[in-house]
């Protein structure tokens, strides 16, 4: 899906949006990726938070909220990709001008419906990625939808490259599914 950046967007929500704070943040994250891919490439892929129209870093501010993202995104698939090694990256990582949205709360008071927001419809999160976007935000920090945690999402042309370095690399793959099996009982429903 092409998203037209000229076009016309929610006054409402942009108004909504520029009225949080703009935070700065500086601490560590953790990502997990594939083995031998960069753990700080971004992508544009249309997603949760990010319309396909910029570069975003999907990150969490929990080891087990980066895990348990990838492992839904696997368990997902029609077959579970058997070959696929996975590593755990944490990121010391600075980015200026930070959206906050702690909380289910402030997502409904921002247009999602929270019962679905596990769910893979992401029109209205989308839009209130790429208004924070549109106002100047380098990123967002929102409620990660597999783990009781937050995630931070950057918008990567927003930030320079010395502001993210890797800390510690598990250069271990990690099995996700014993991850799952230690973990069943704290994943979301």
């Amino acid at each position: 899906m092409t998203v037209d950046p000229r076009r016309v967007r929610d006054f409402a929500l942009l108004d909504i949006v520029d009225s949080f704070a703009r935070e700065s943040f500086s601490e560590s994250v953790w990502r997990v990726v594939r083995e031998n891919r960069d753990p700080l490439q971004g992508g544009r892929s249309p997603s949760r938070w990010c319309v396909g129209t910029f570069d975003v870093l999907y990150t969490s501010l929990d080891r087990d909220g980066a895990l348990a993202e990838v492992y839904e995104l696997l368990n997902s698939q029609p077959v579970w990709p058997s070959k696929i090694k996975s590593i755990v990256h944490r990121i010391g990582i600075r980015v200026p001008e930070v959206l906050r949205i702690p909380d289910m709360a402030t997502l409904a008071r921002l247009g999602v419906d929270v019962a679905r927001f596990r769910e893979r419809e992401y029109s209205r999160t989308q839009e209130i990625a790429d208004a924070a976007y549109f106002l100047g935000f380098s990123g967002l920090i929102v409620p990660n939808a597999r783990w009781p945690c937050g995630n931070l999402v950057v918008f990567t042309e927003r930030i320079a490259p010395a502001e993210i370095q890797i800390e510690v690399s598990d250069d271990n793959p990690t099995d996700l599914r014993a991850w799952r099996e230690r973990n069943r009982g704290s994943l979301k429903p």
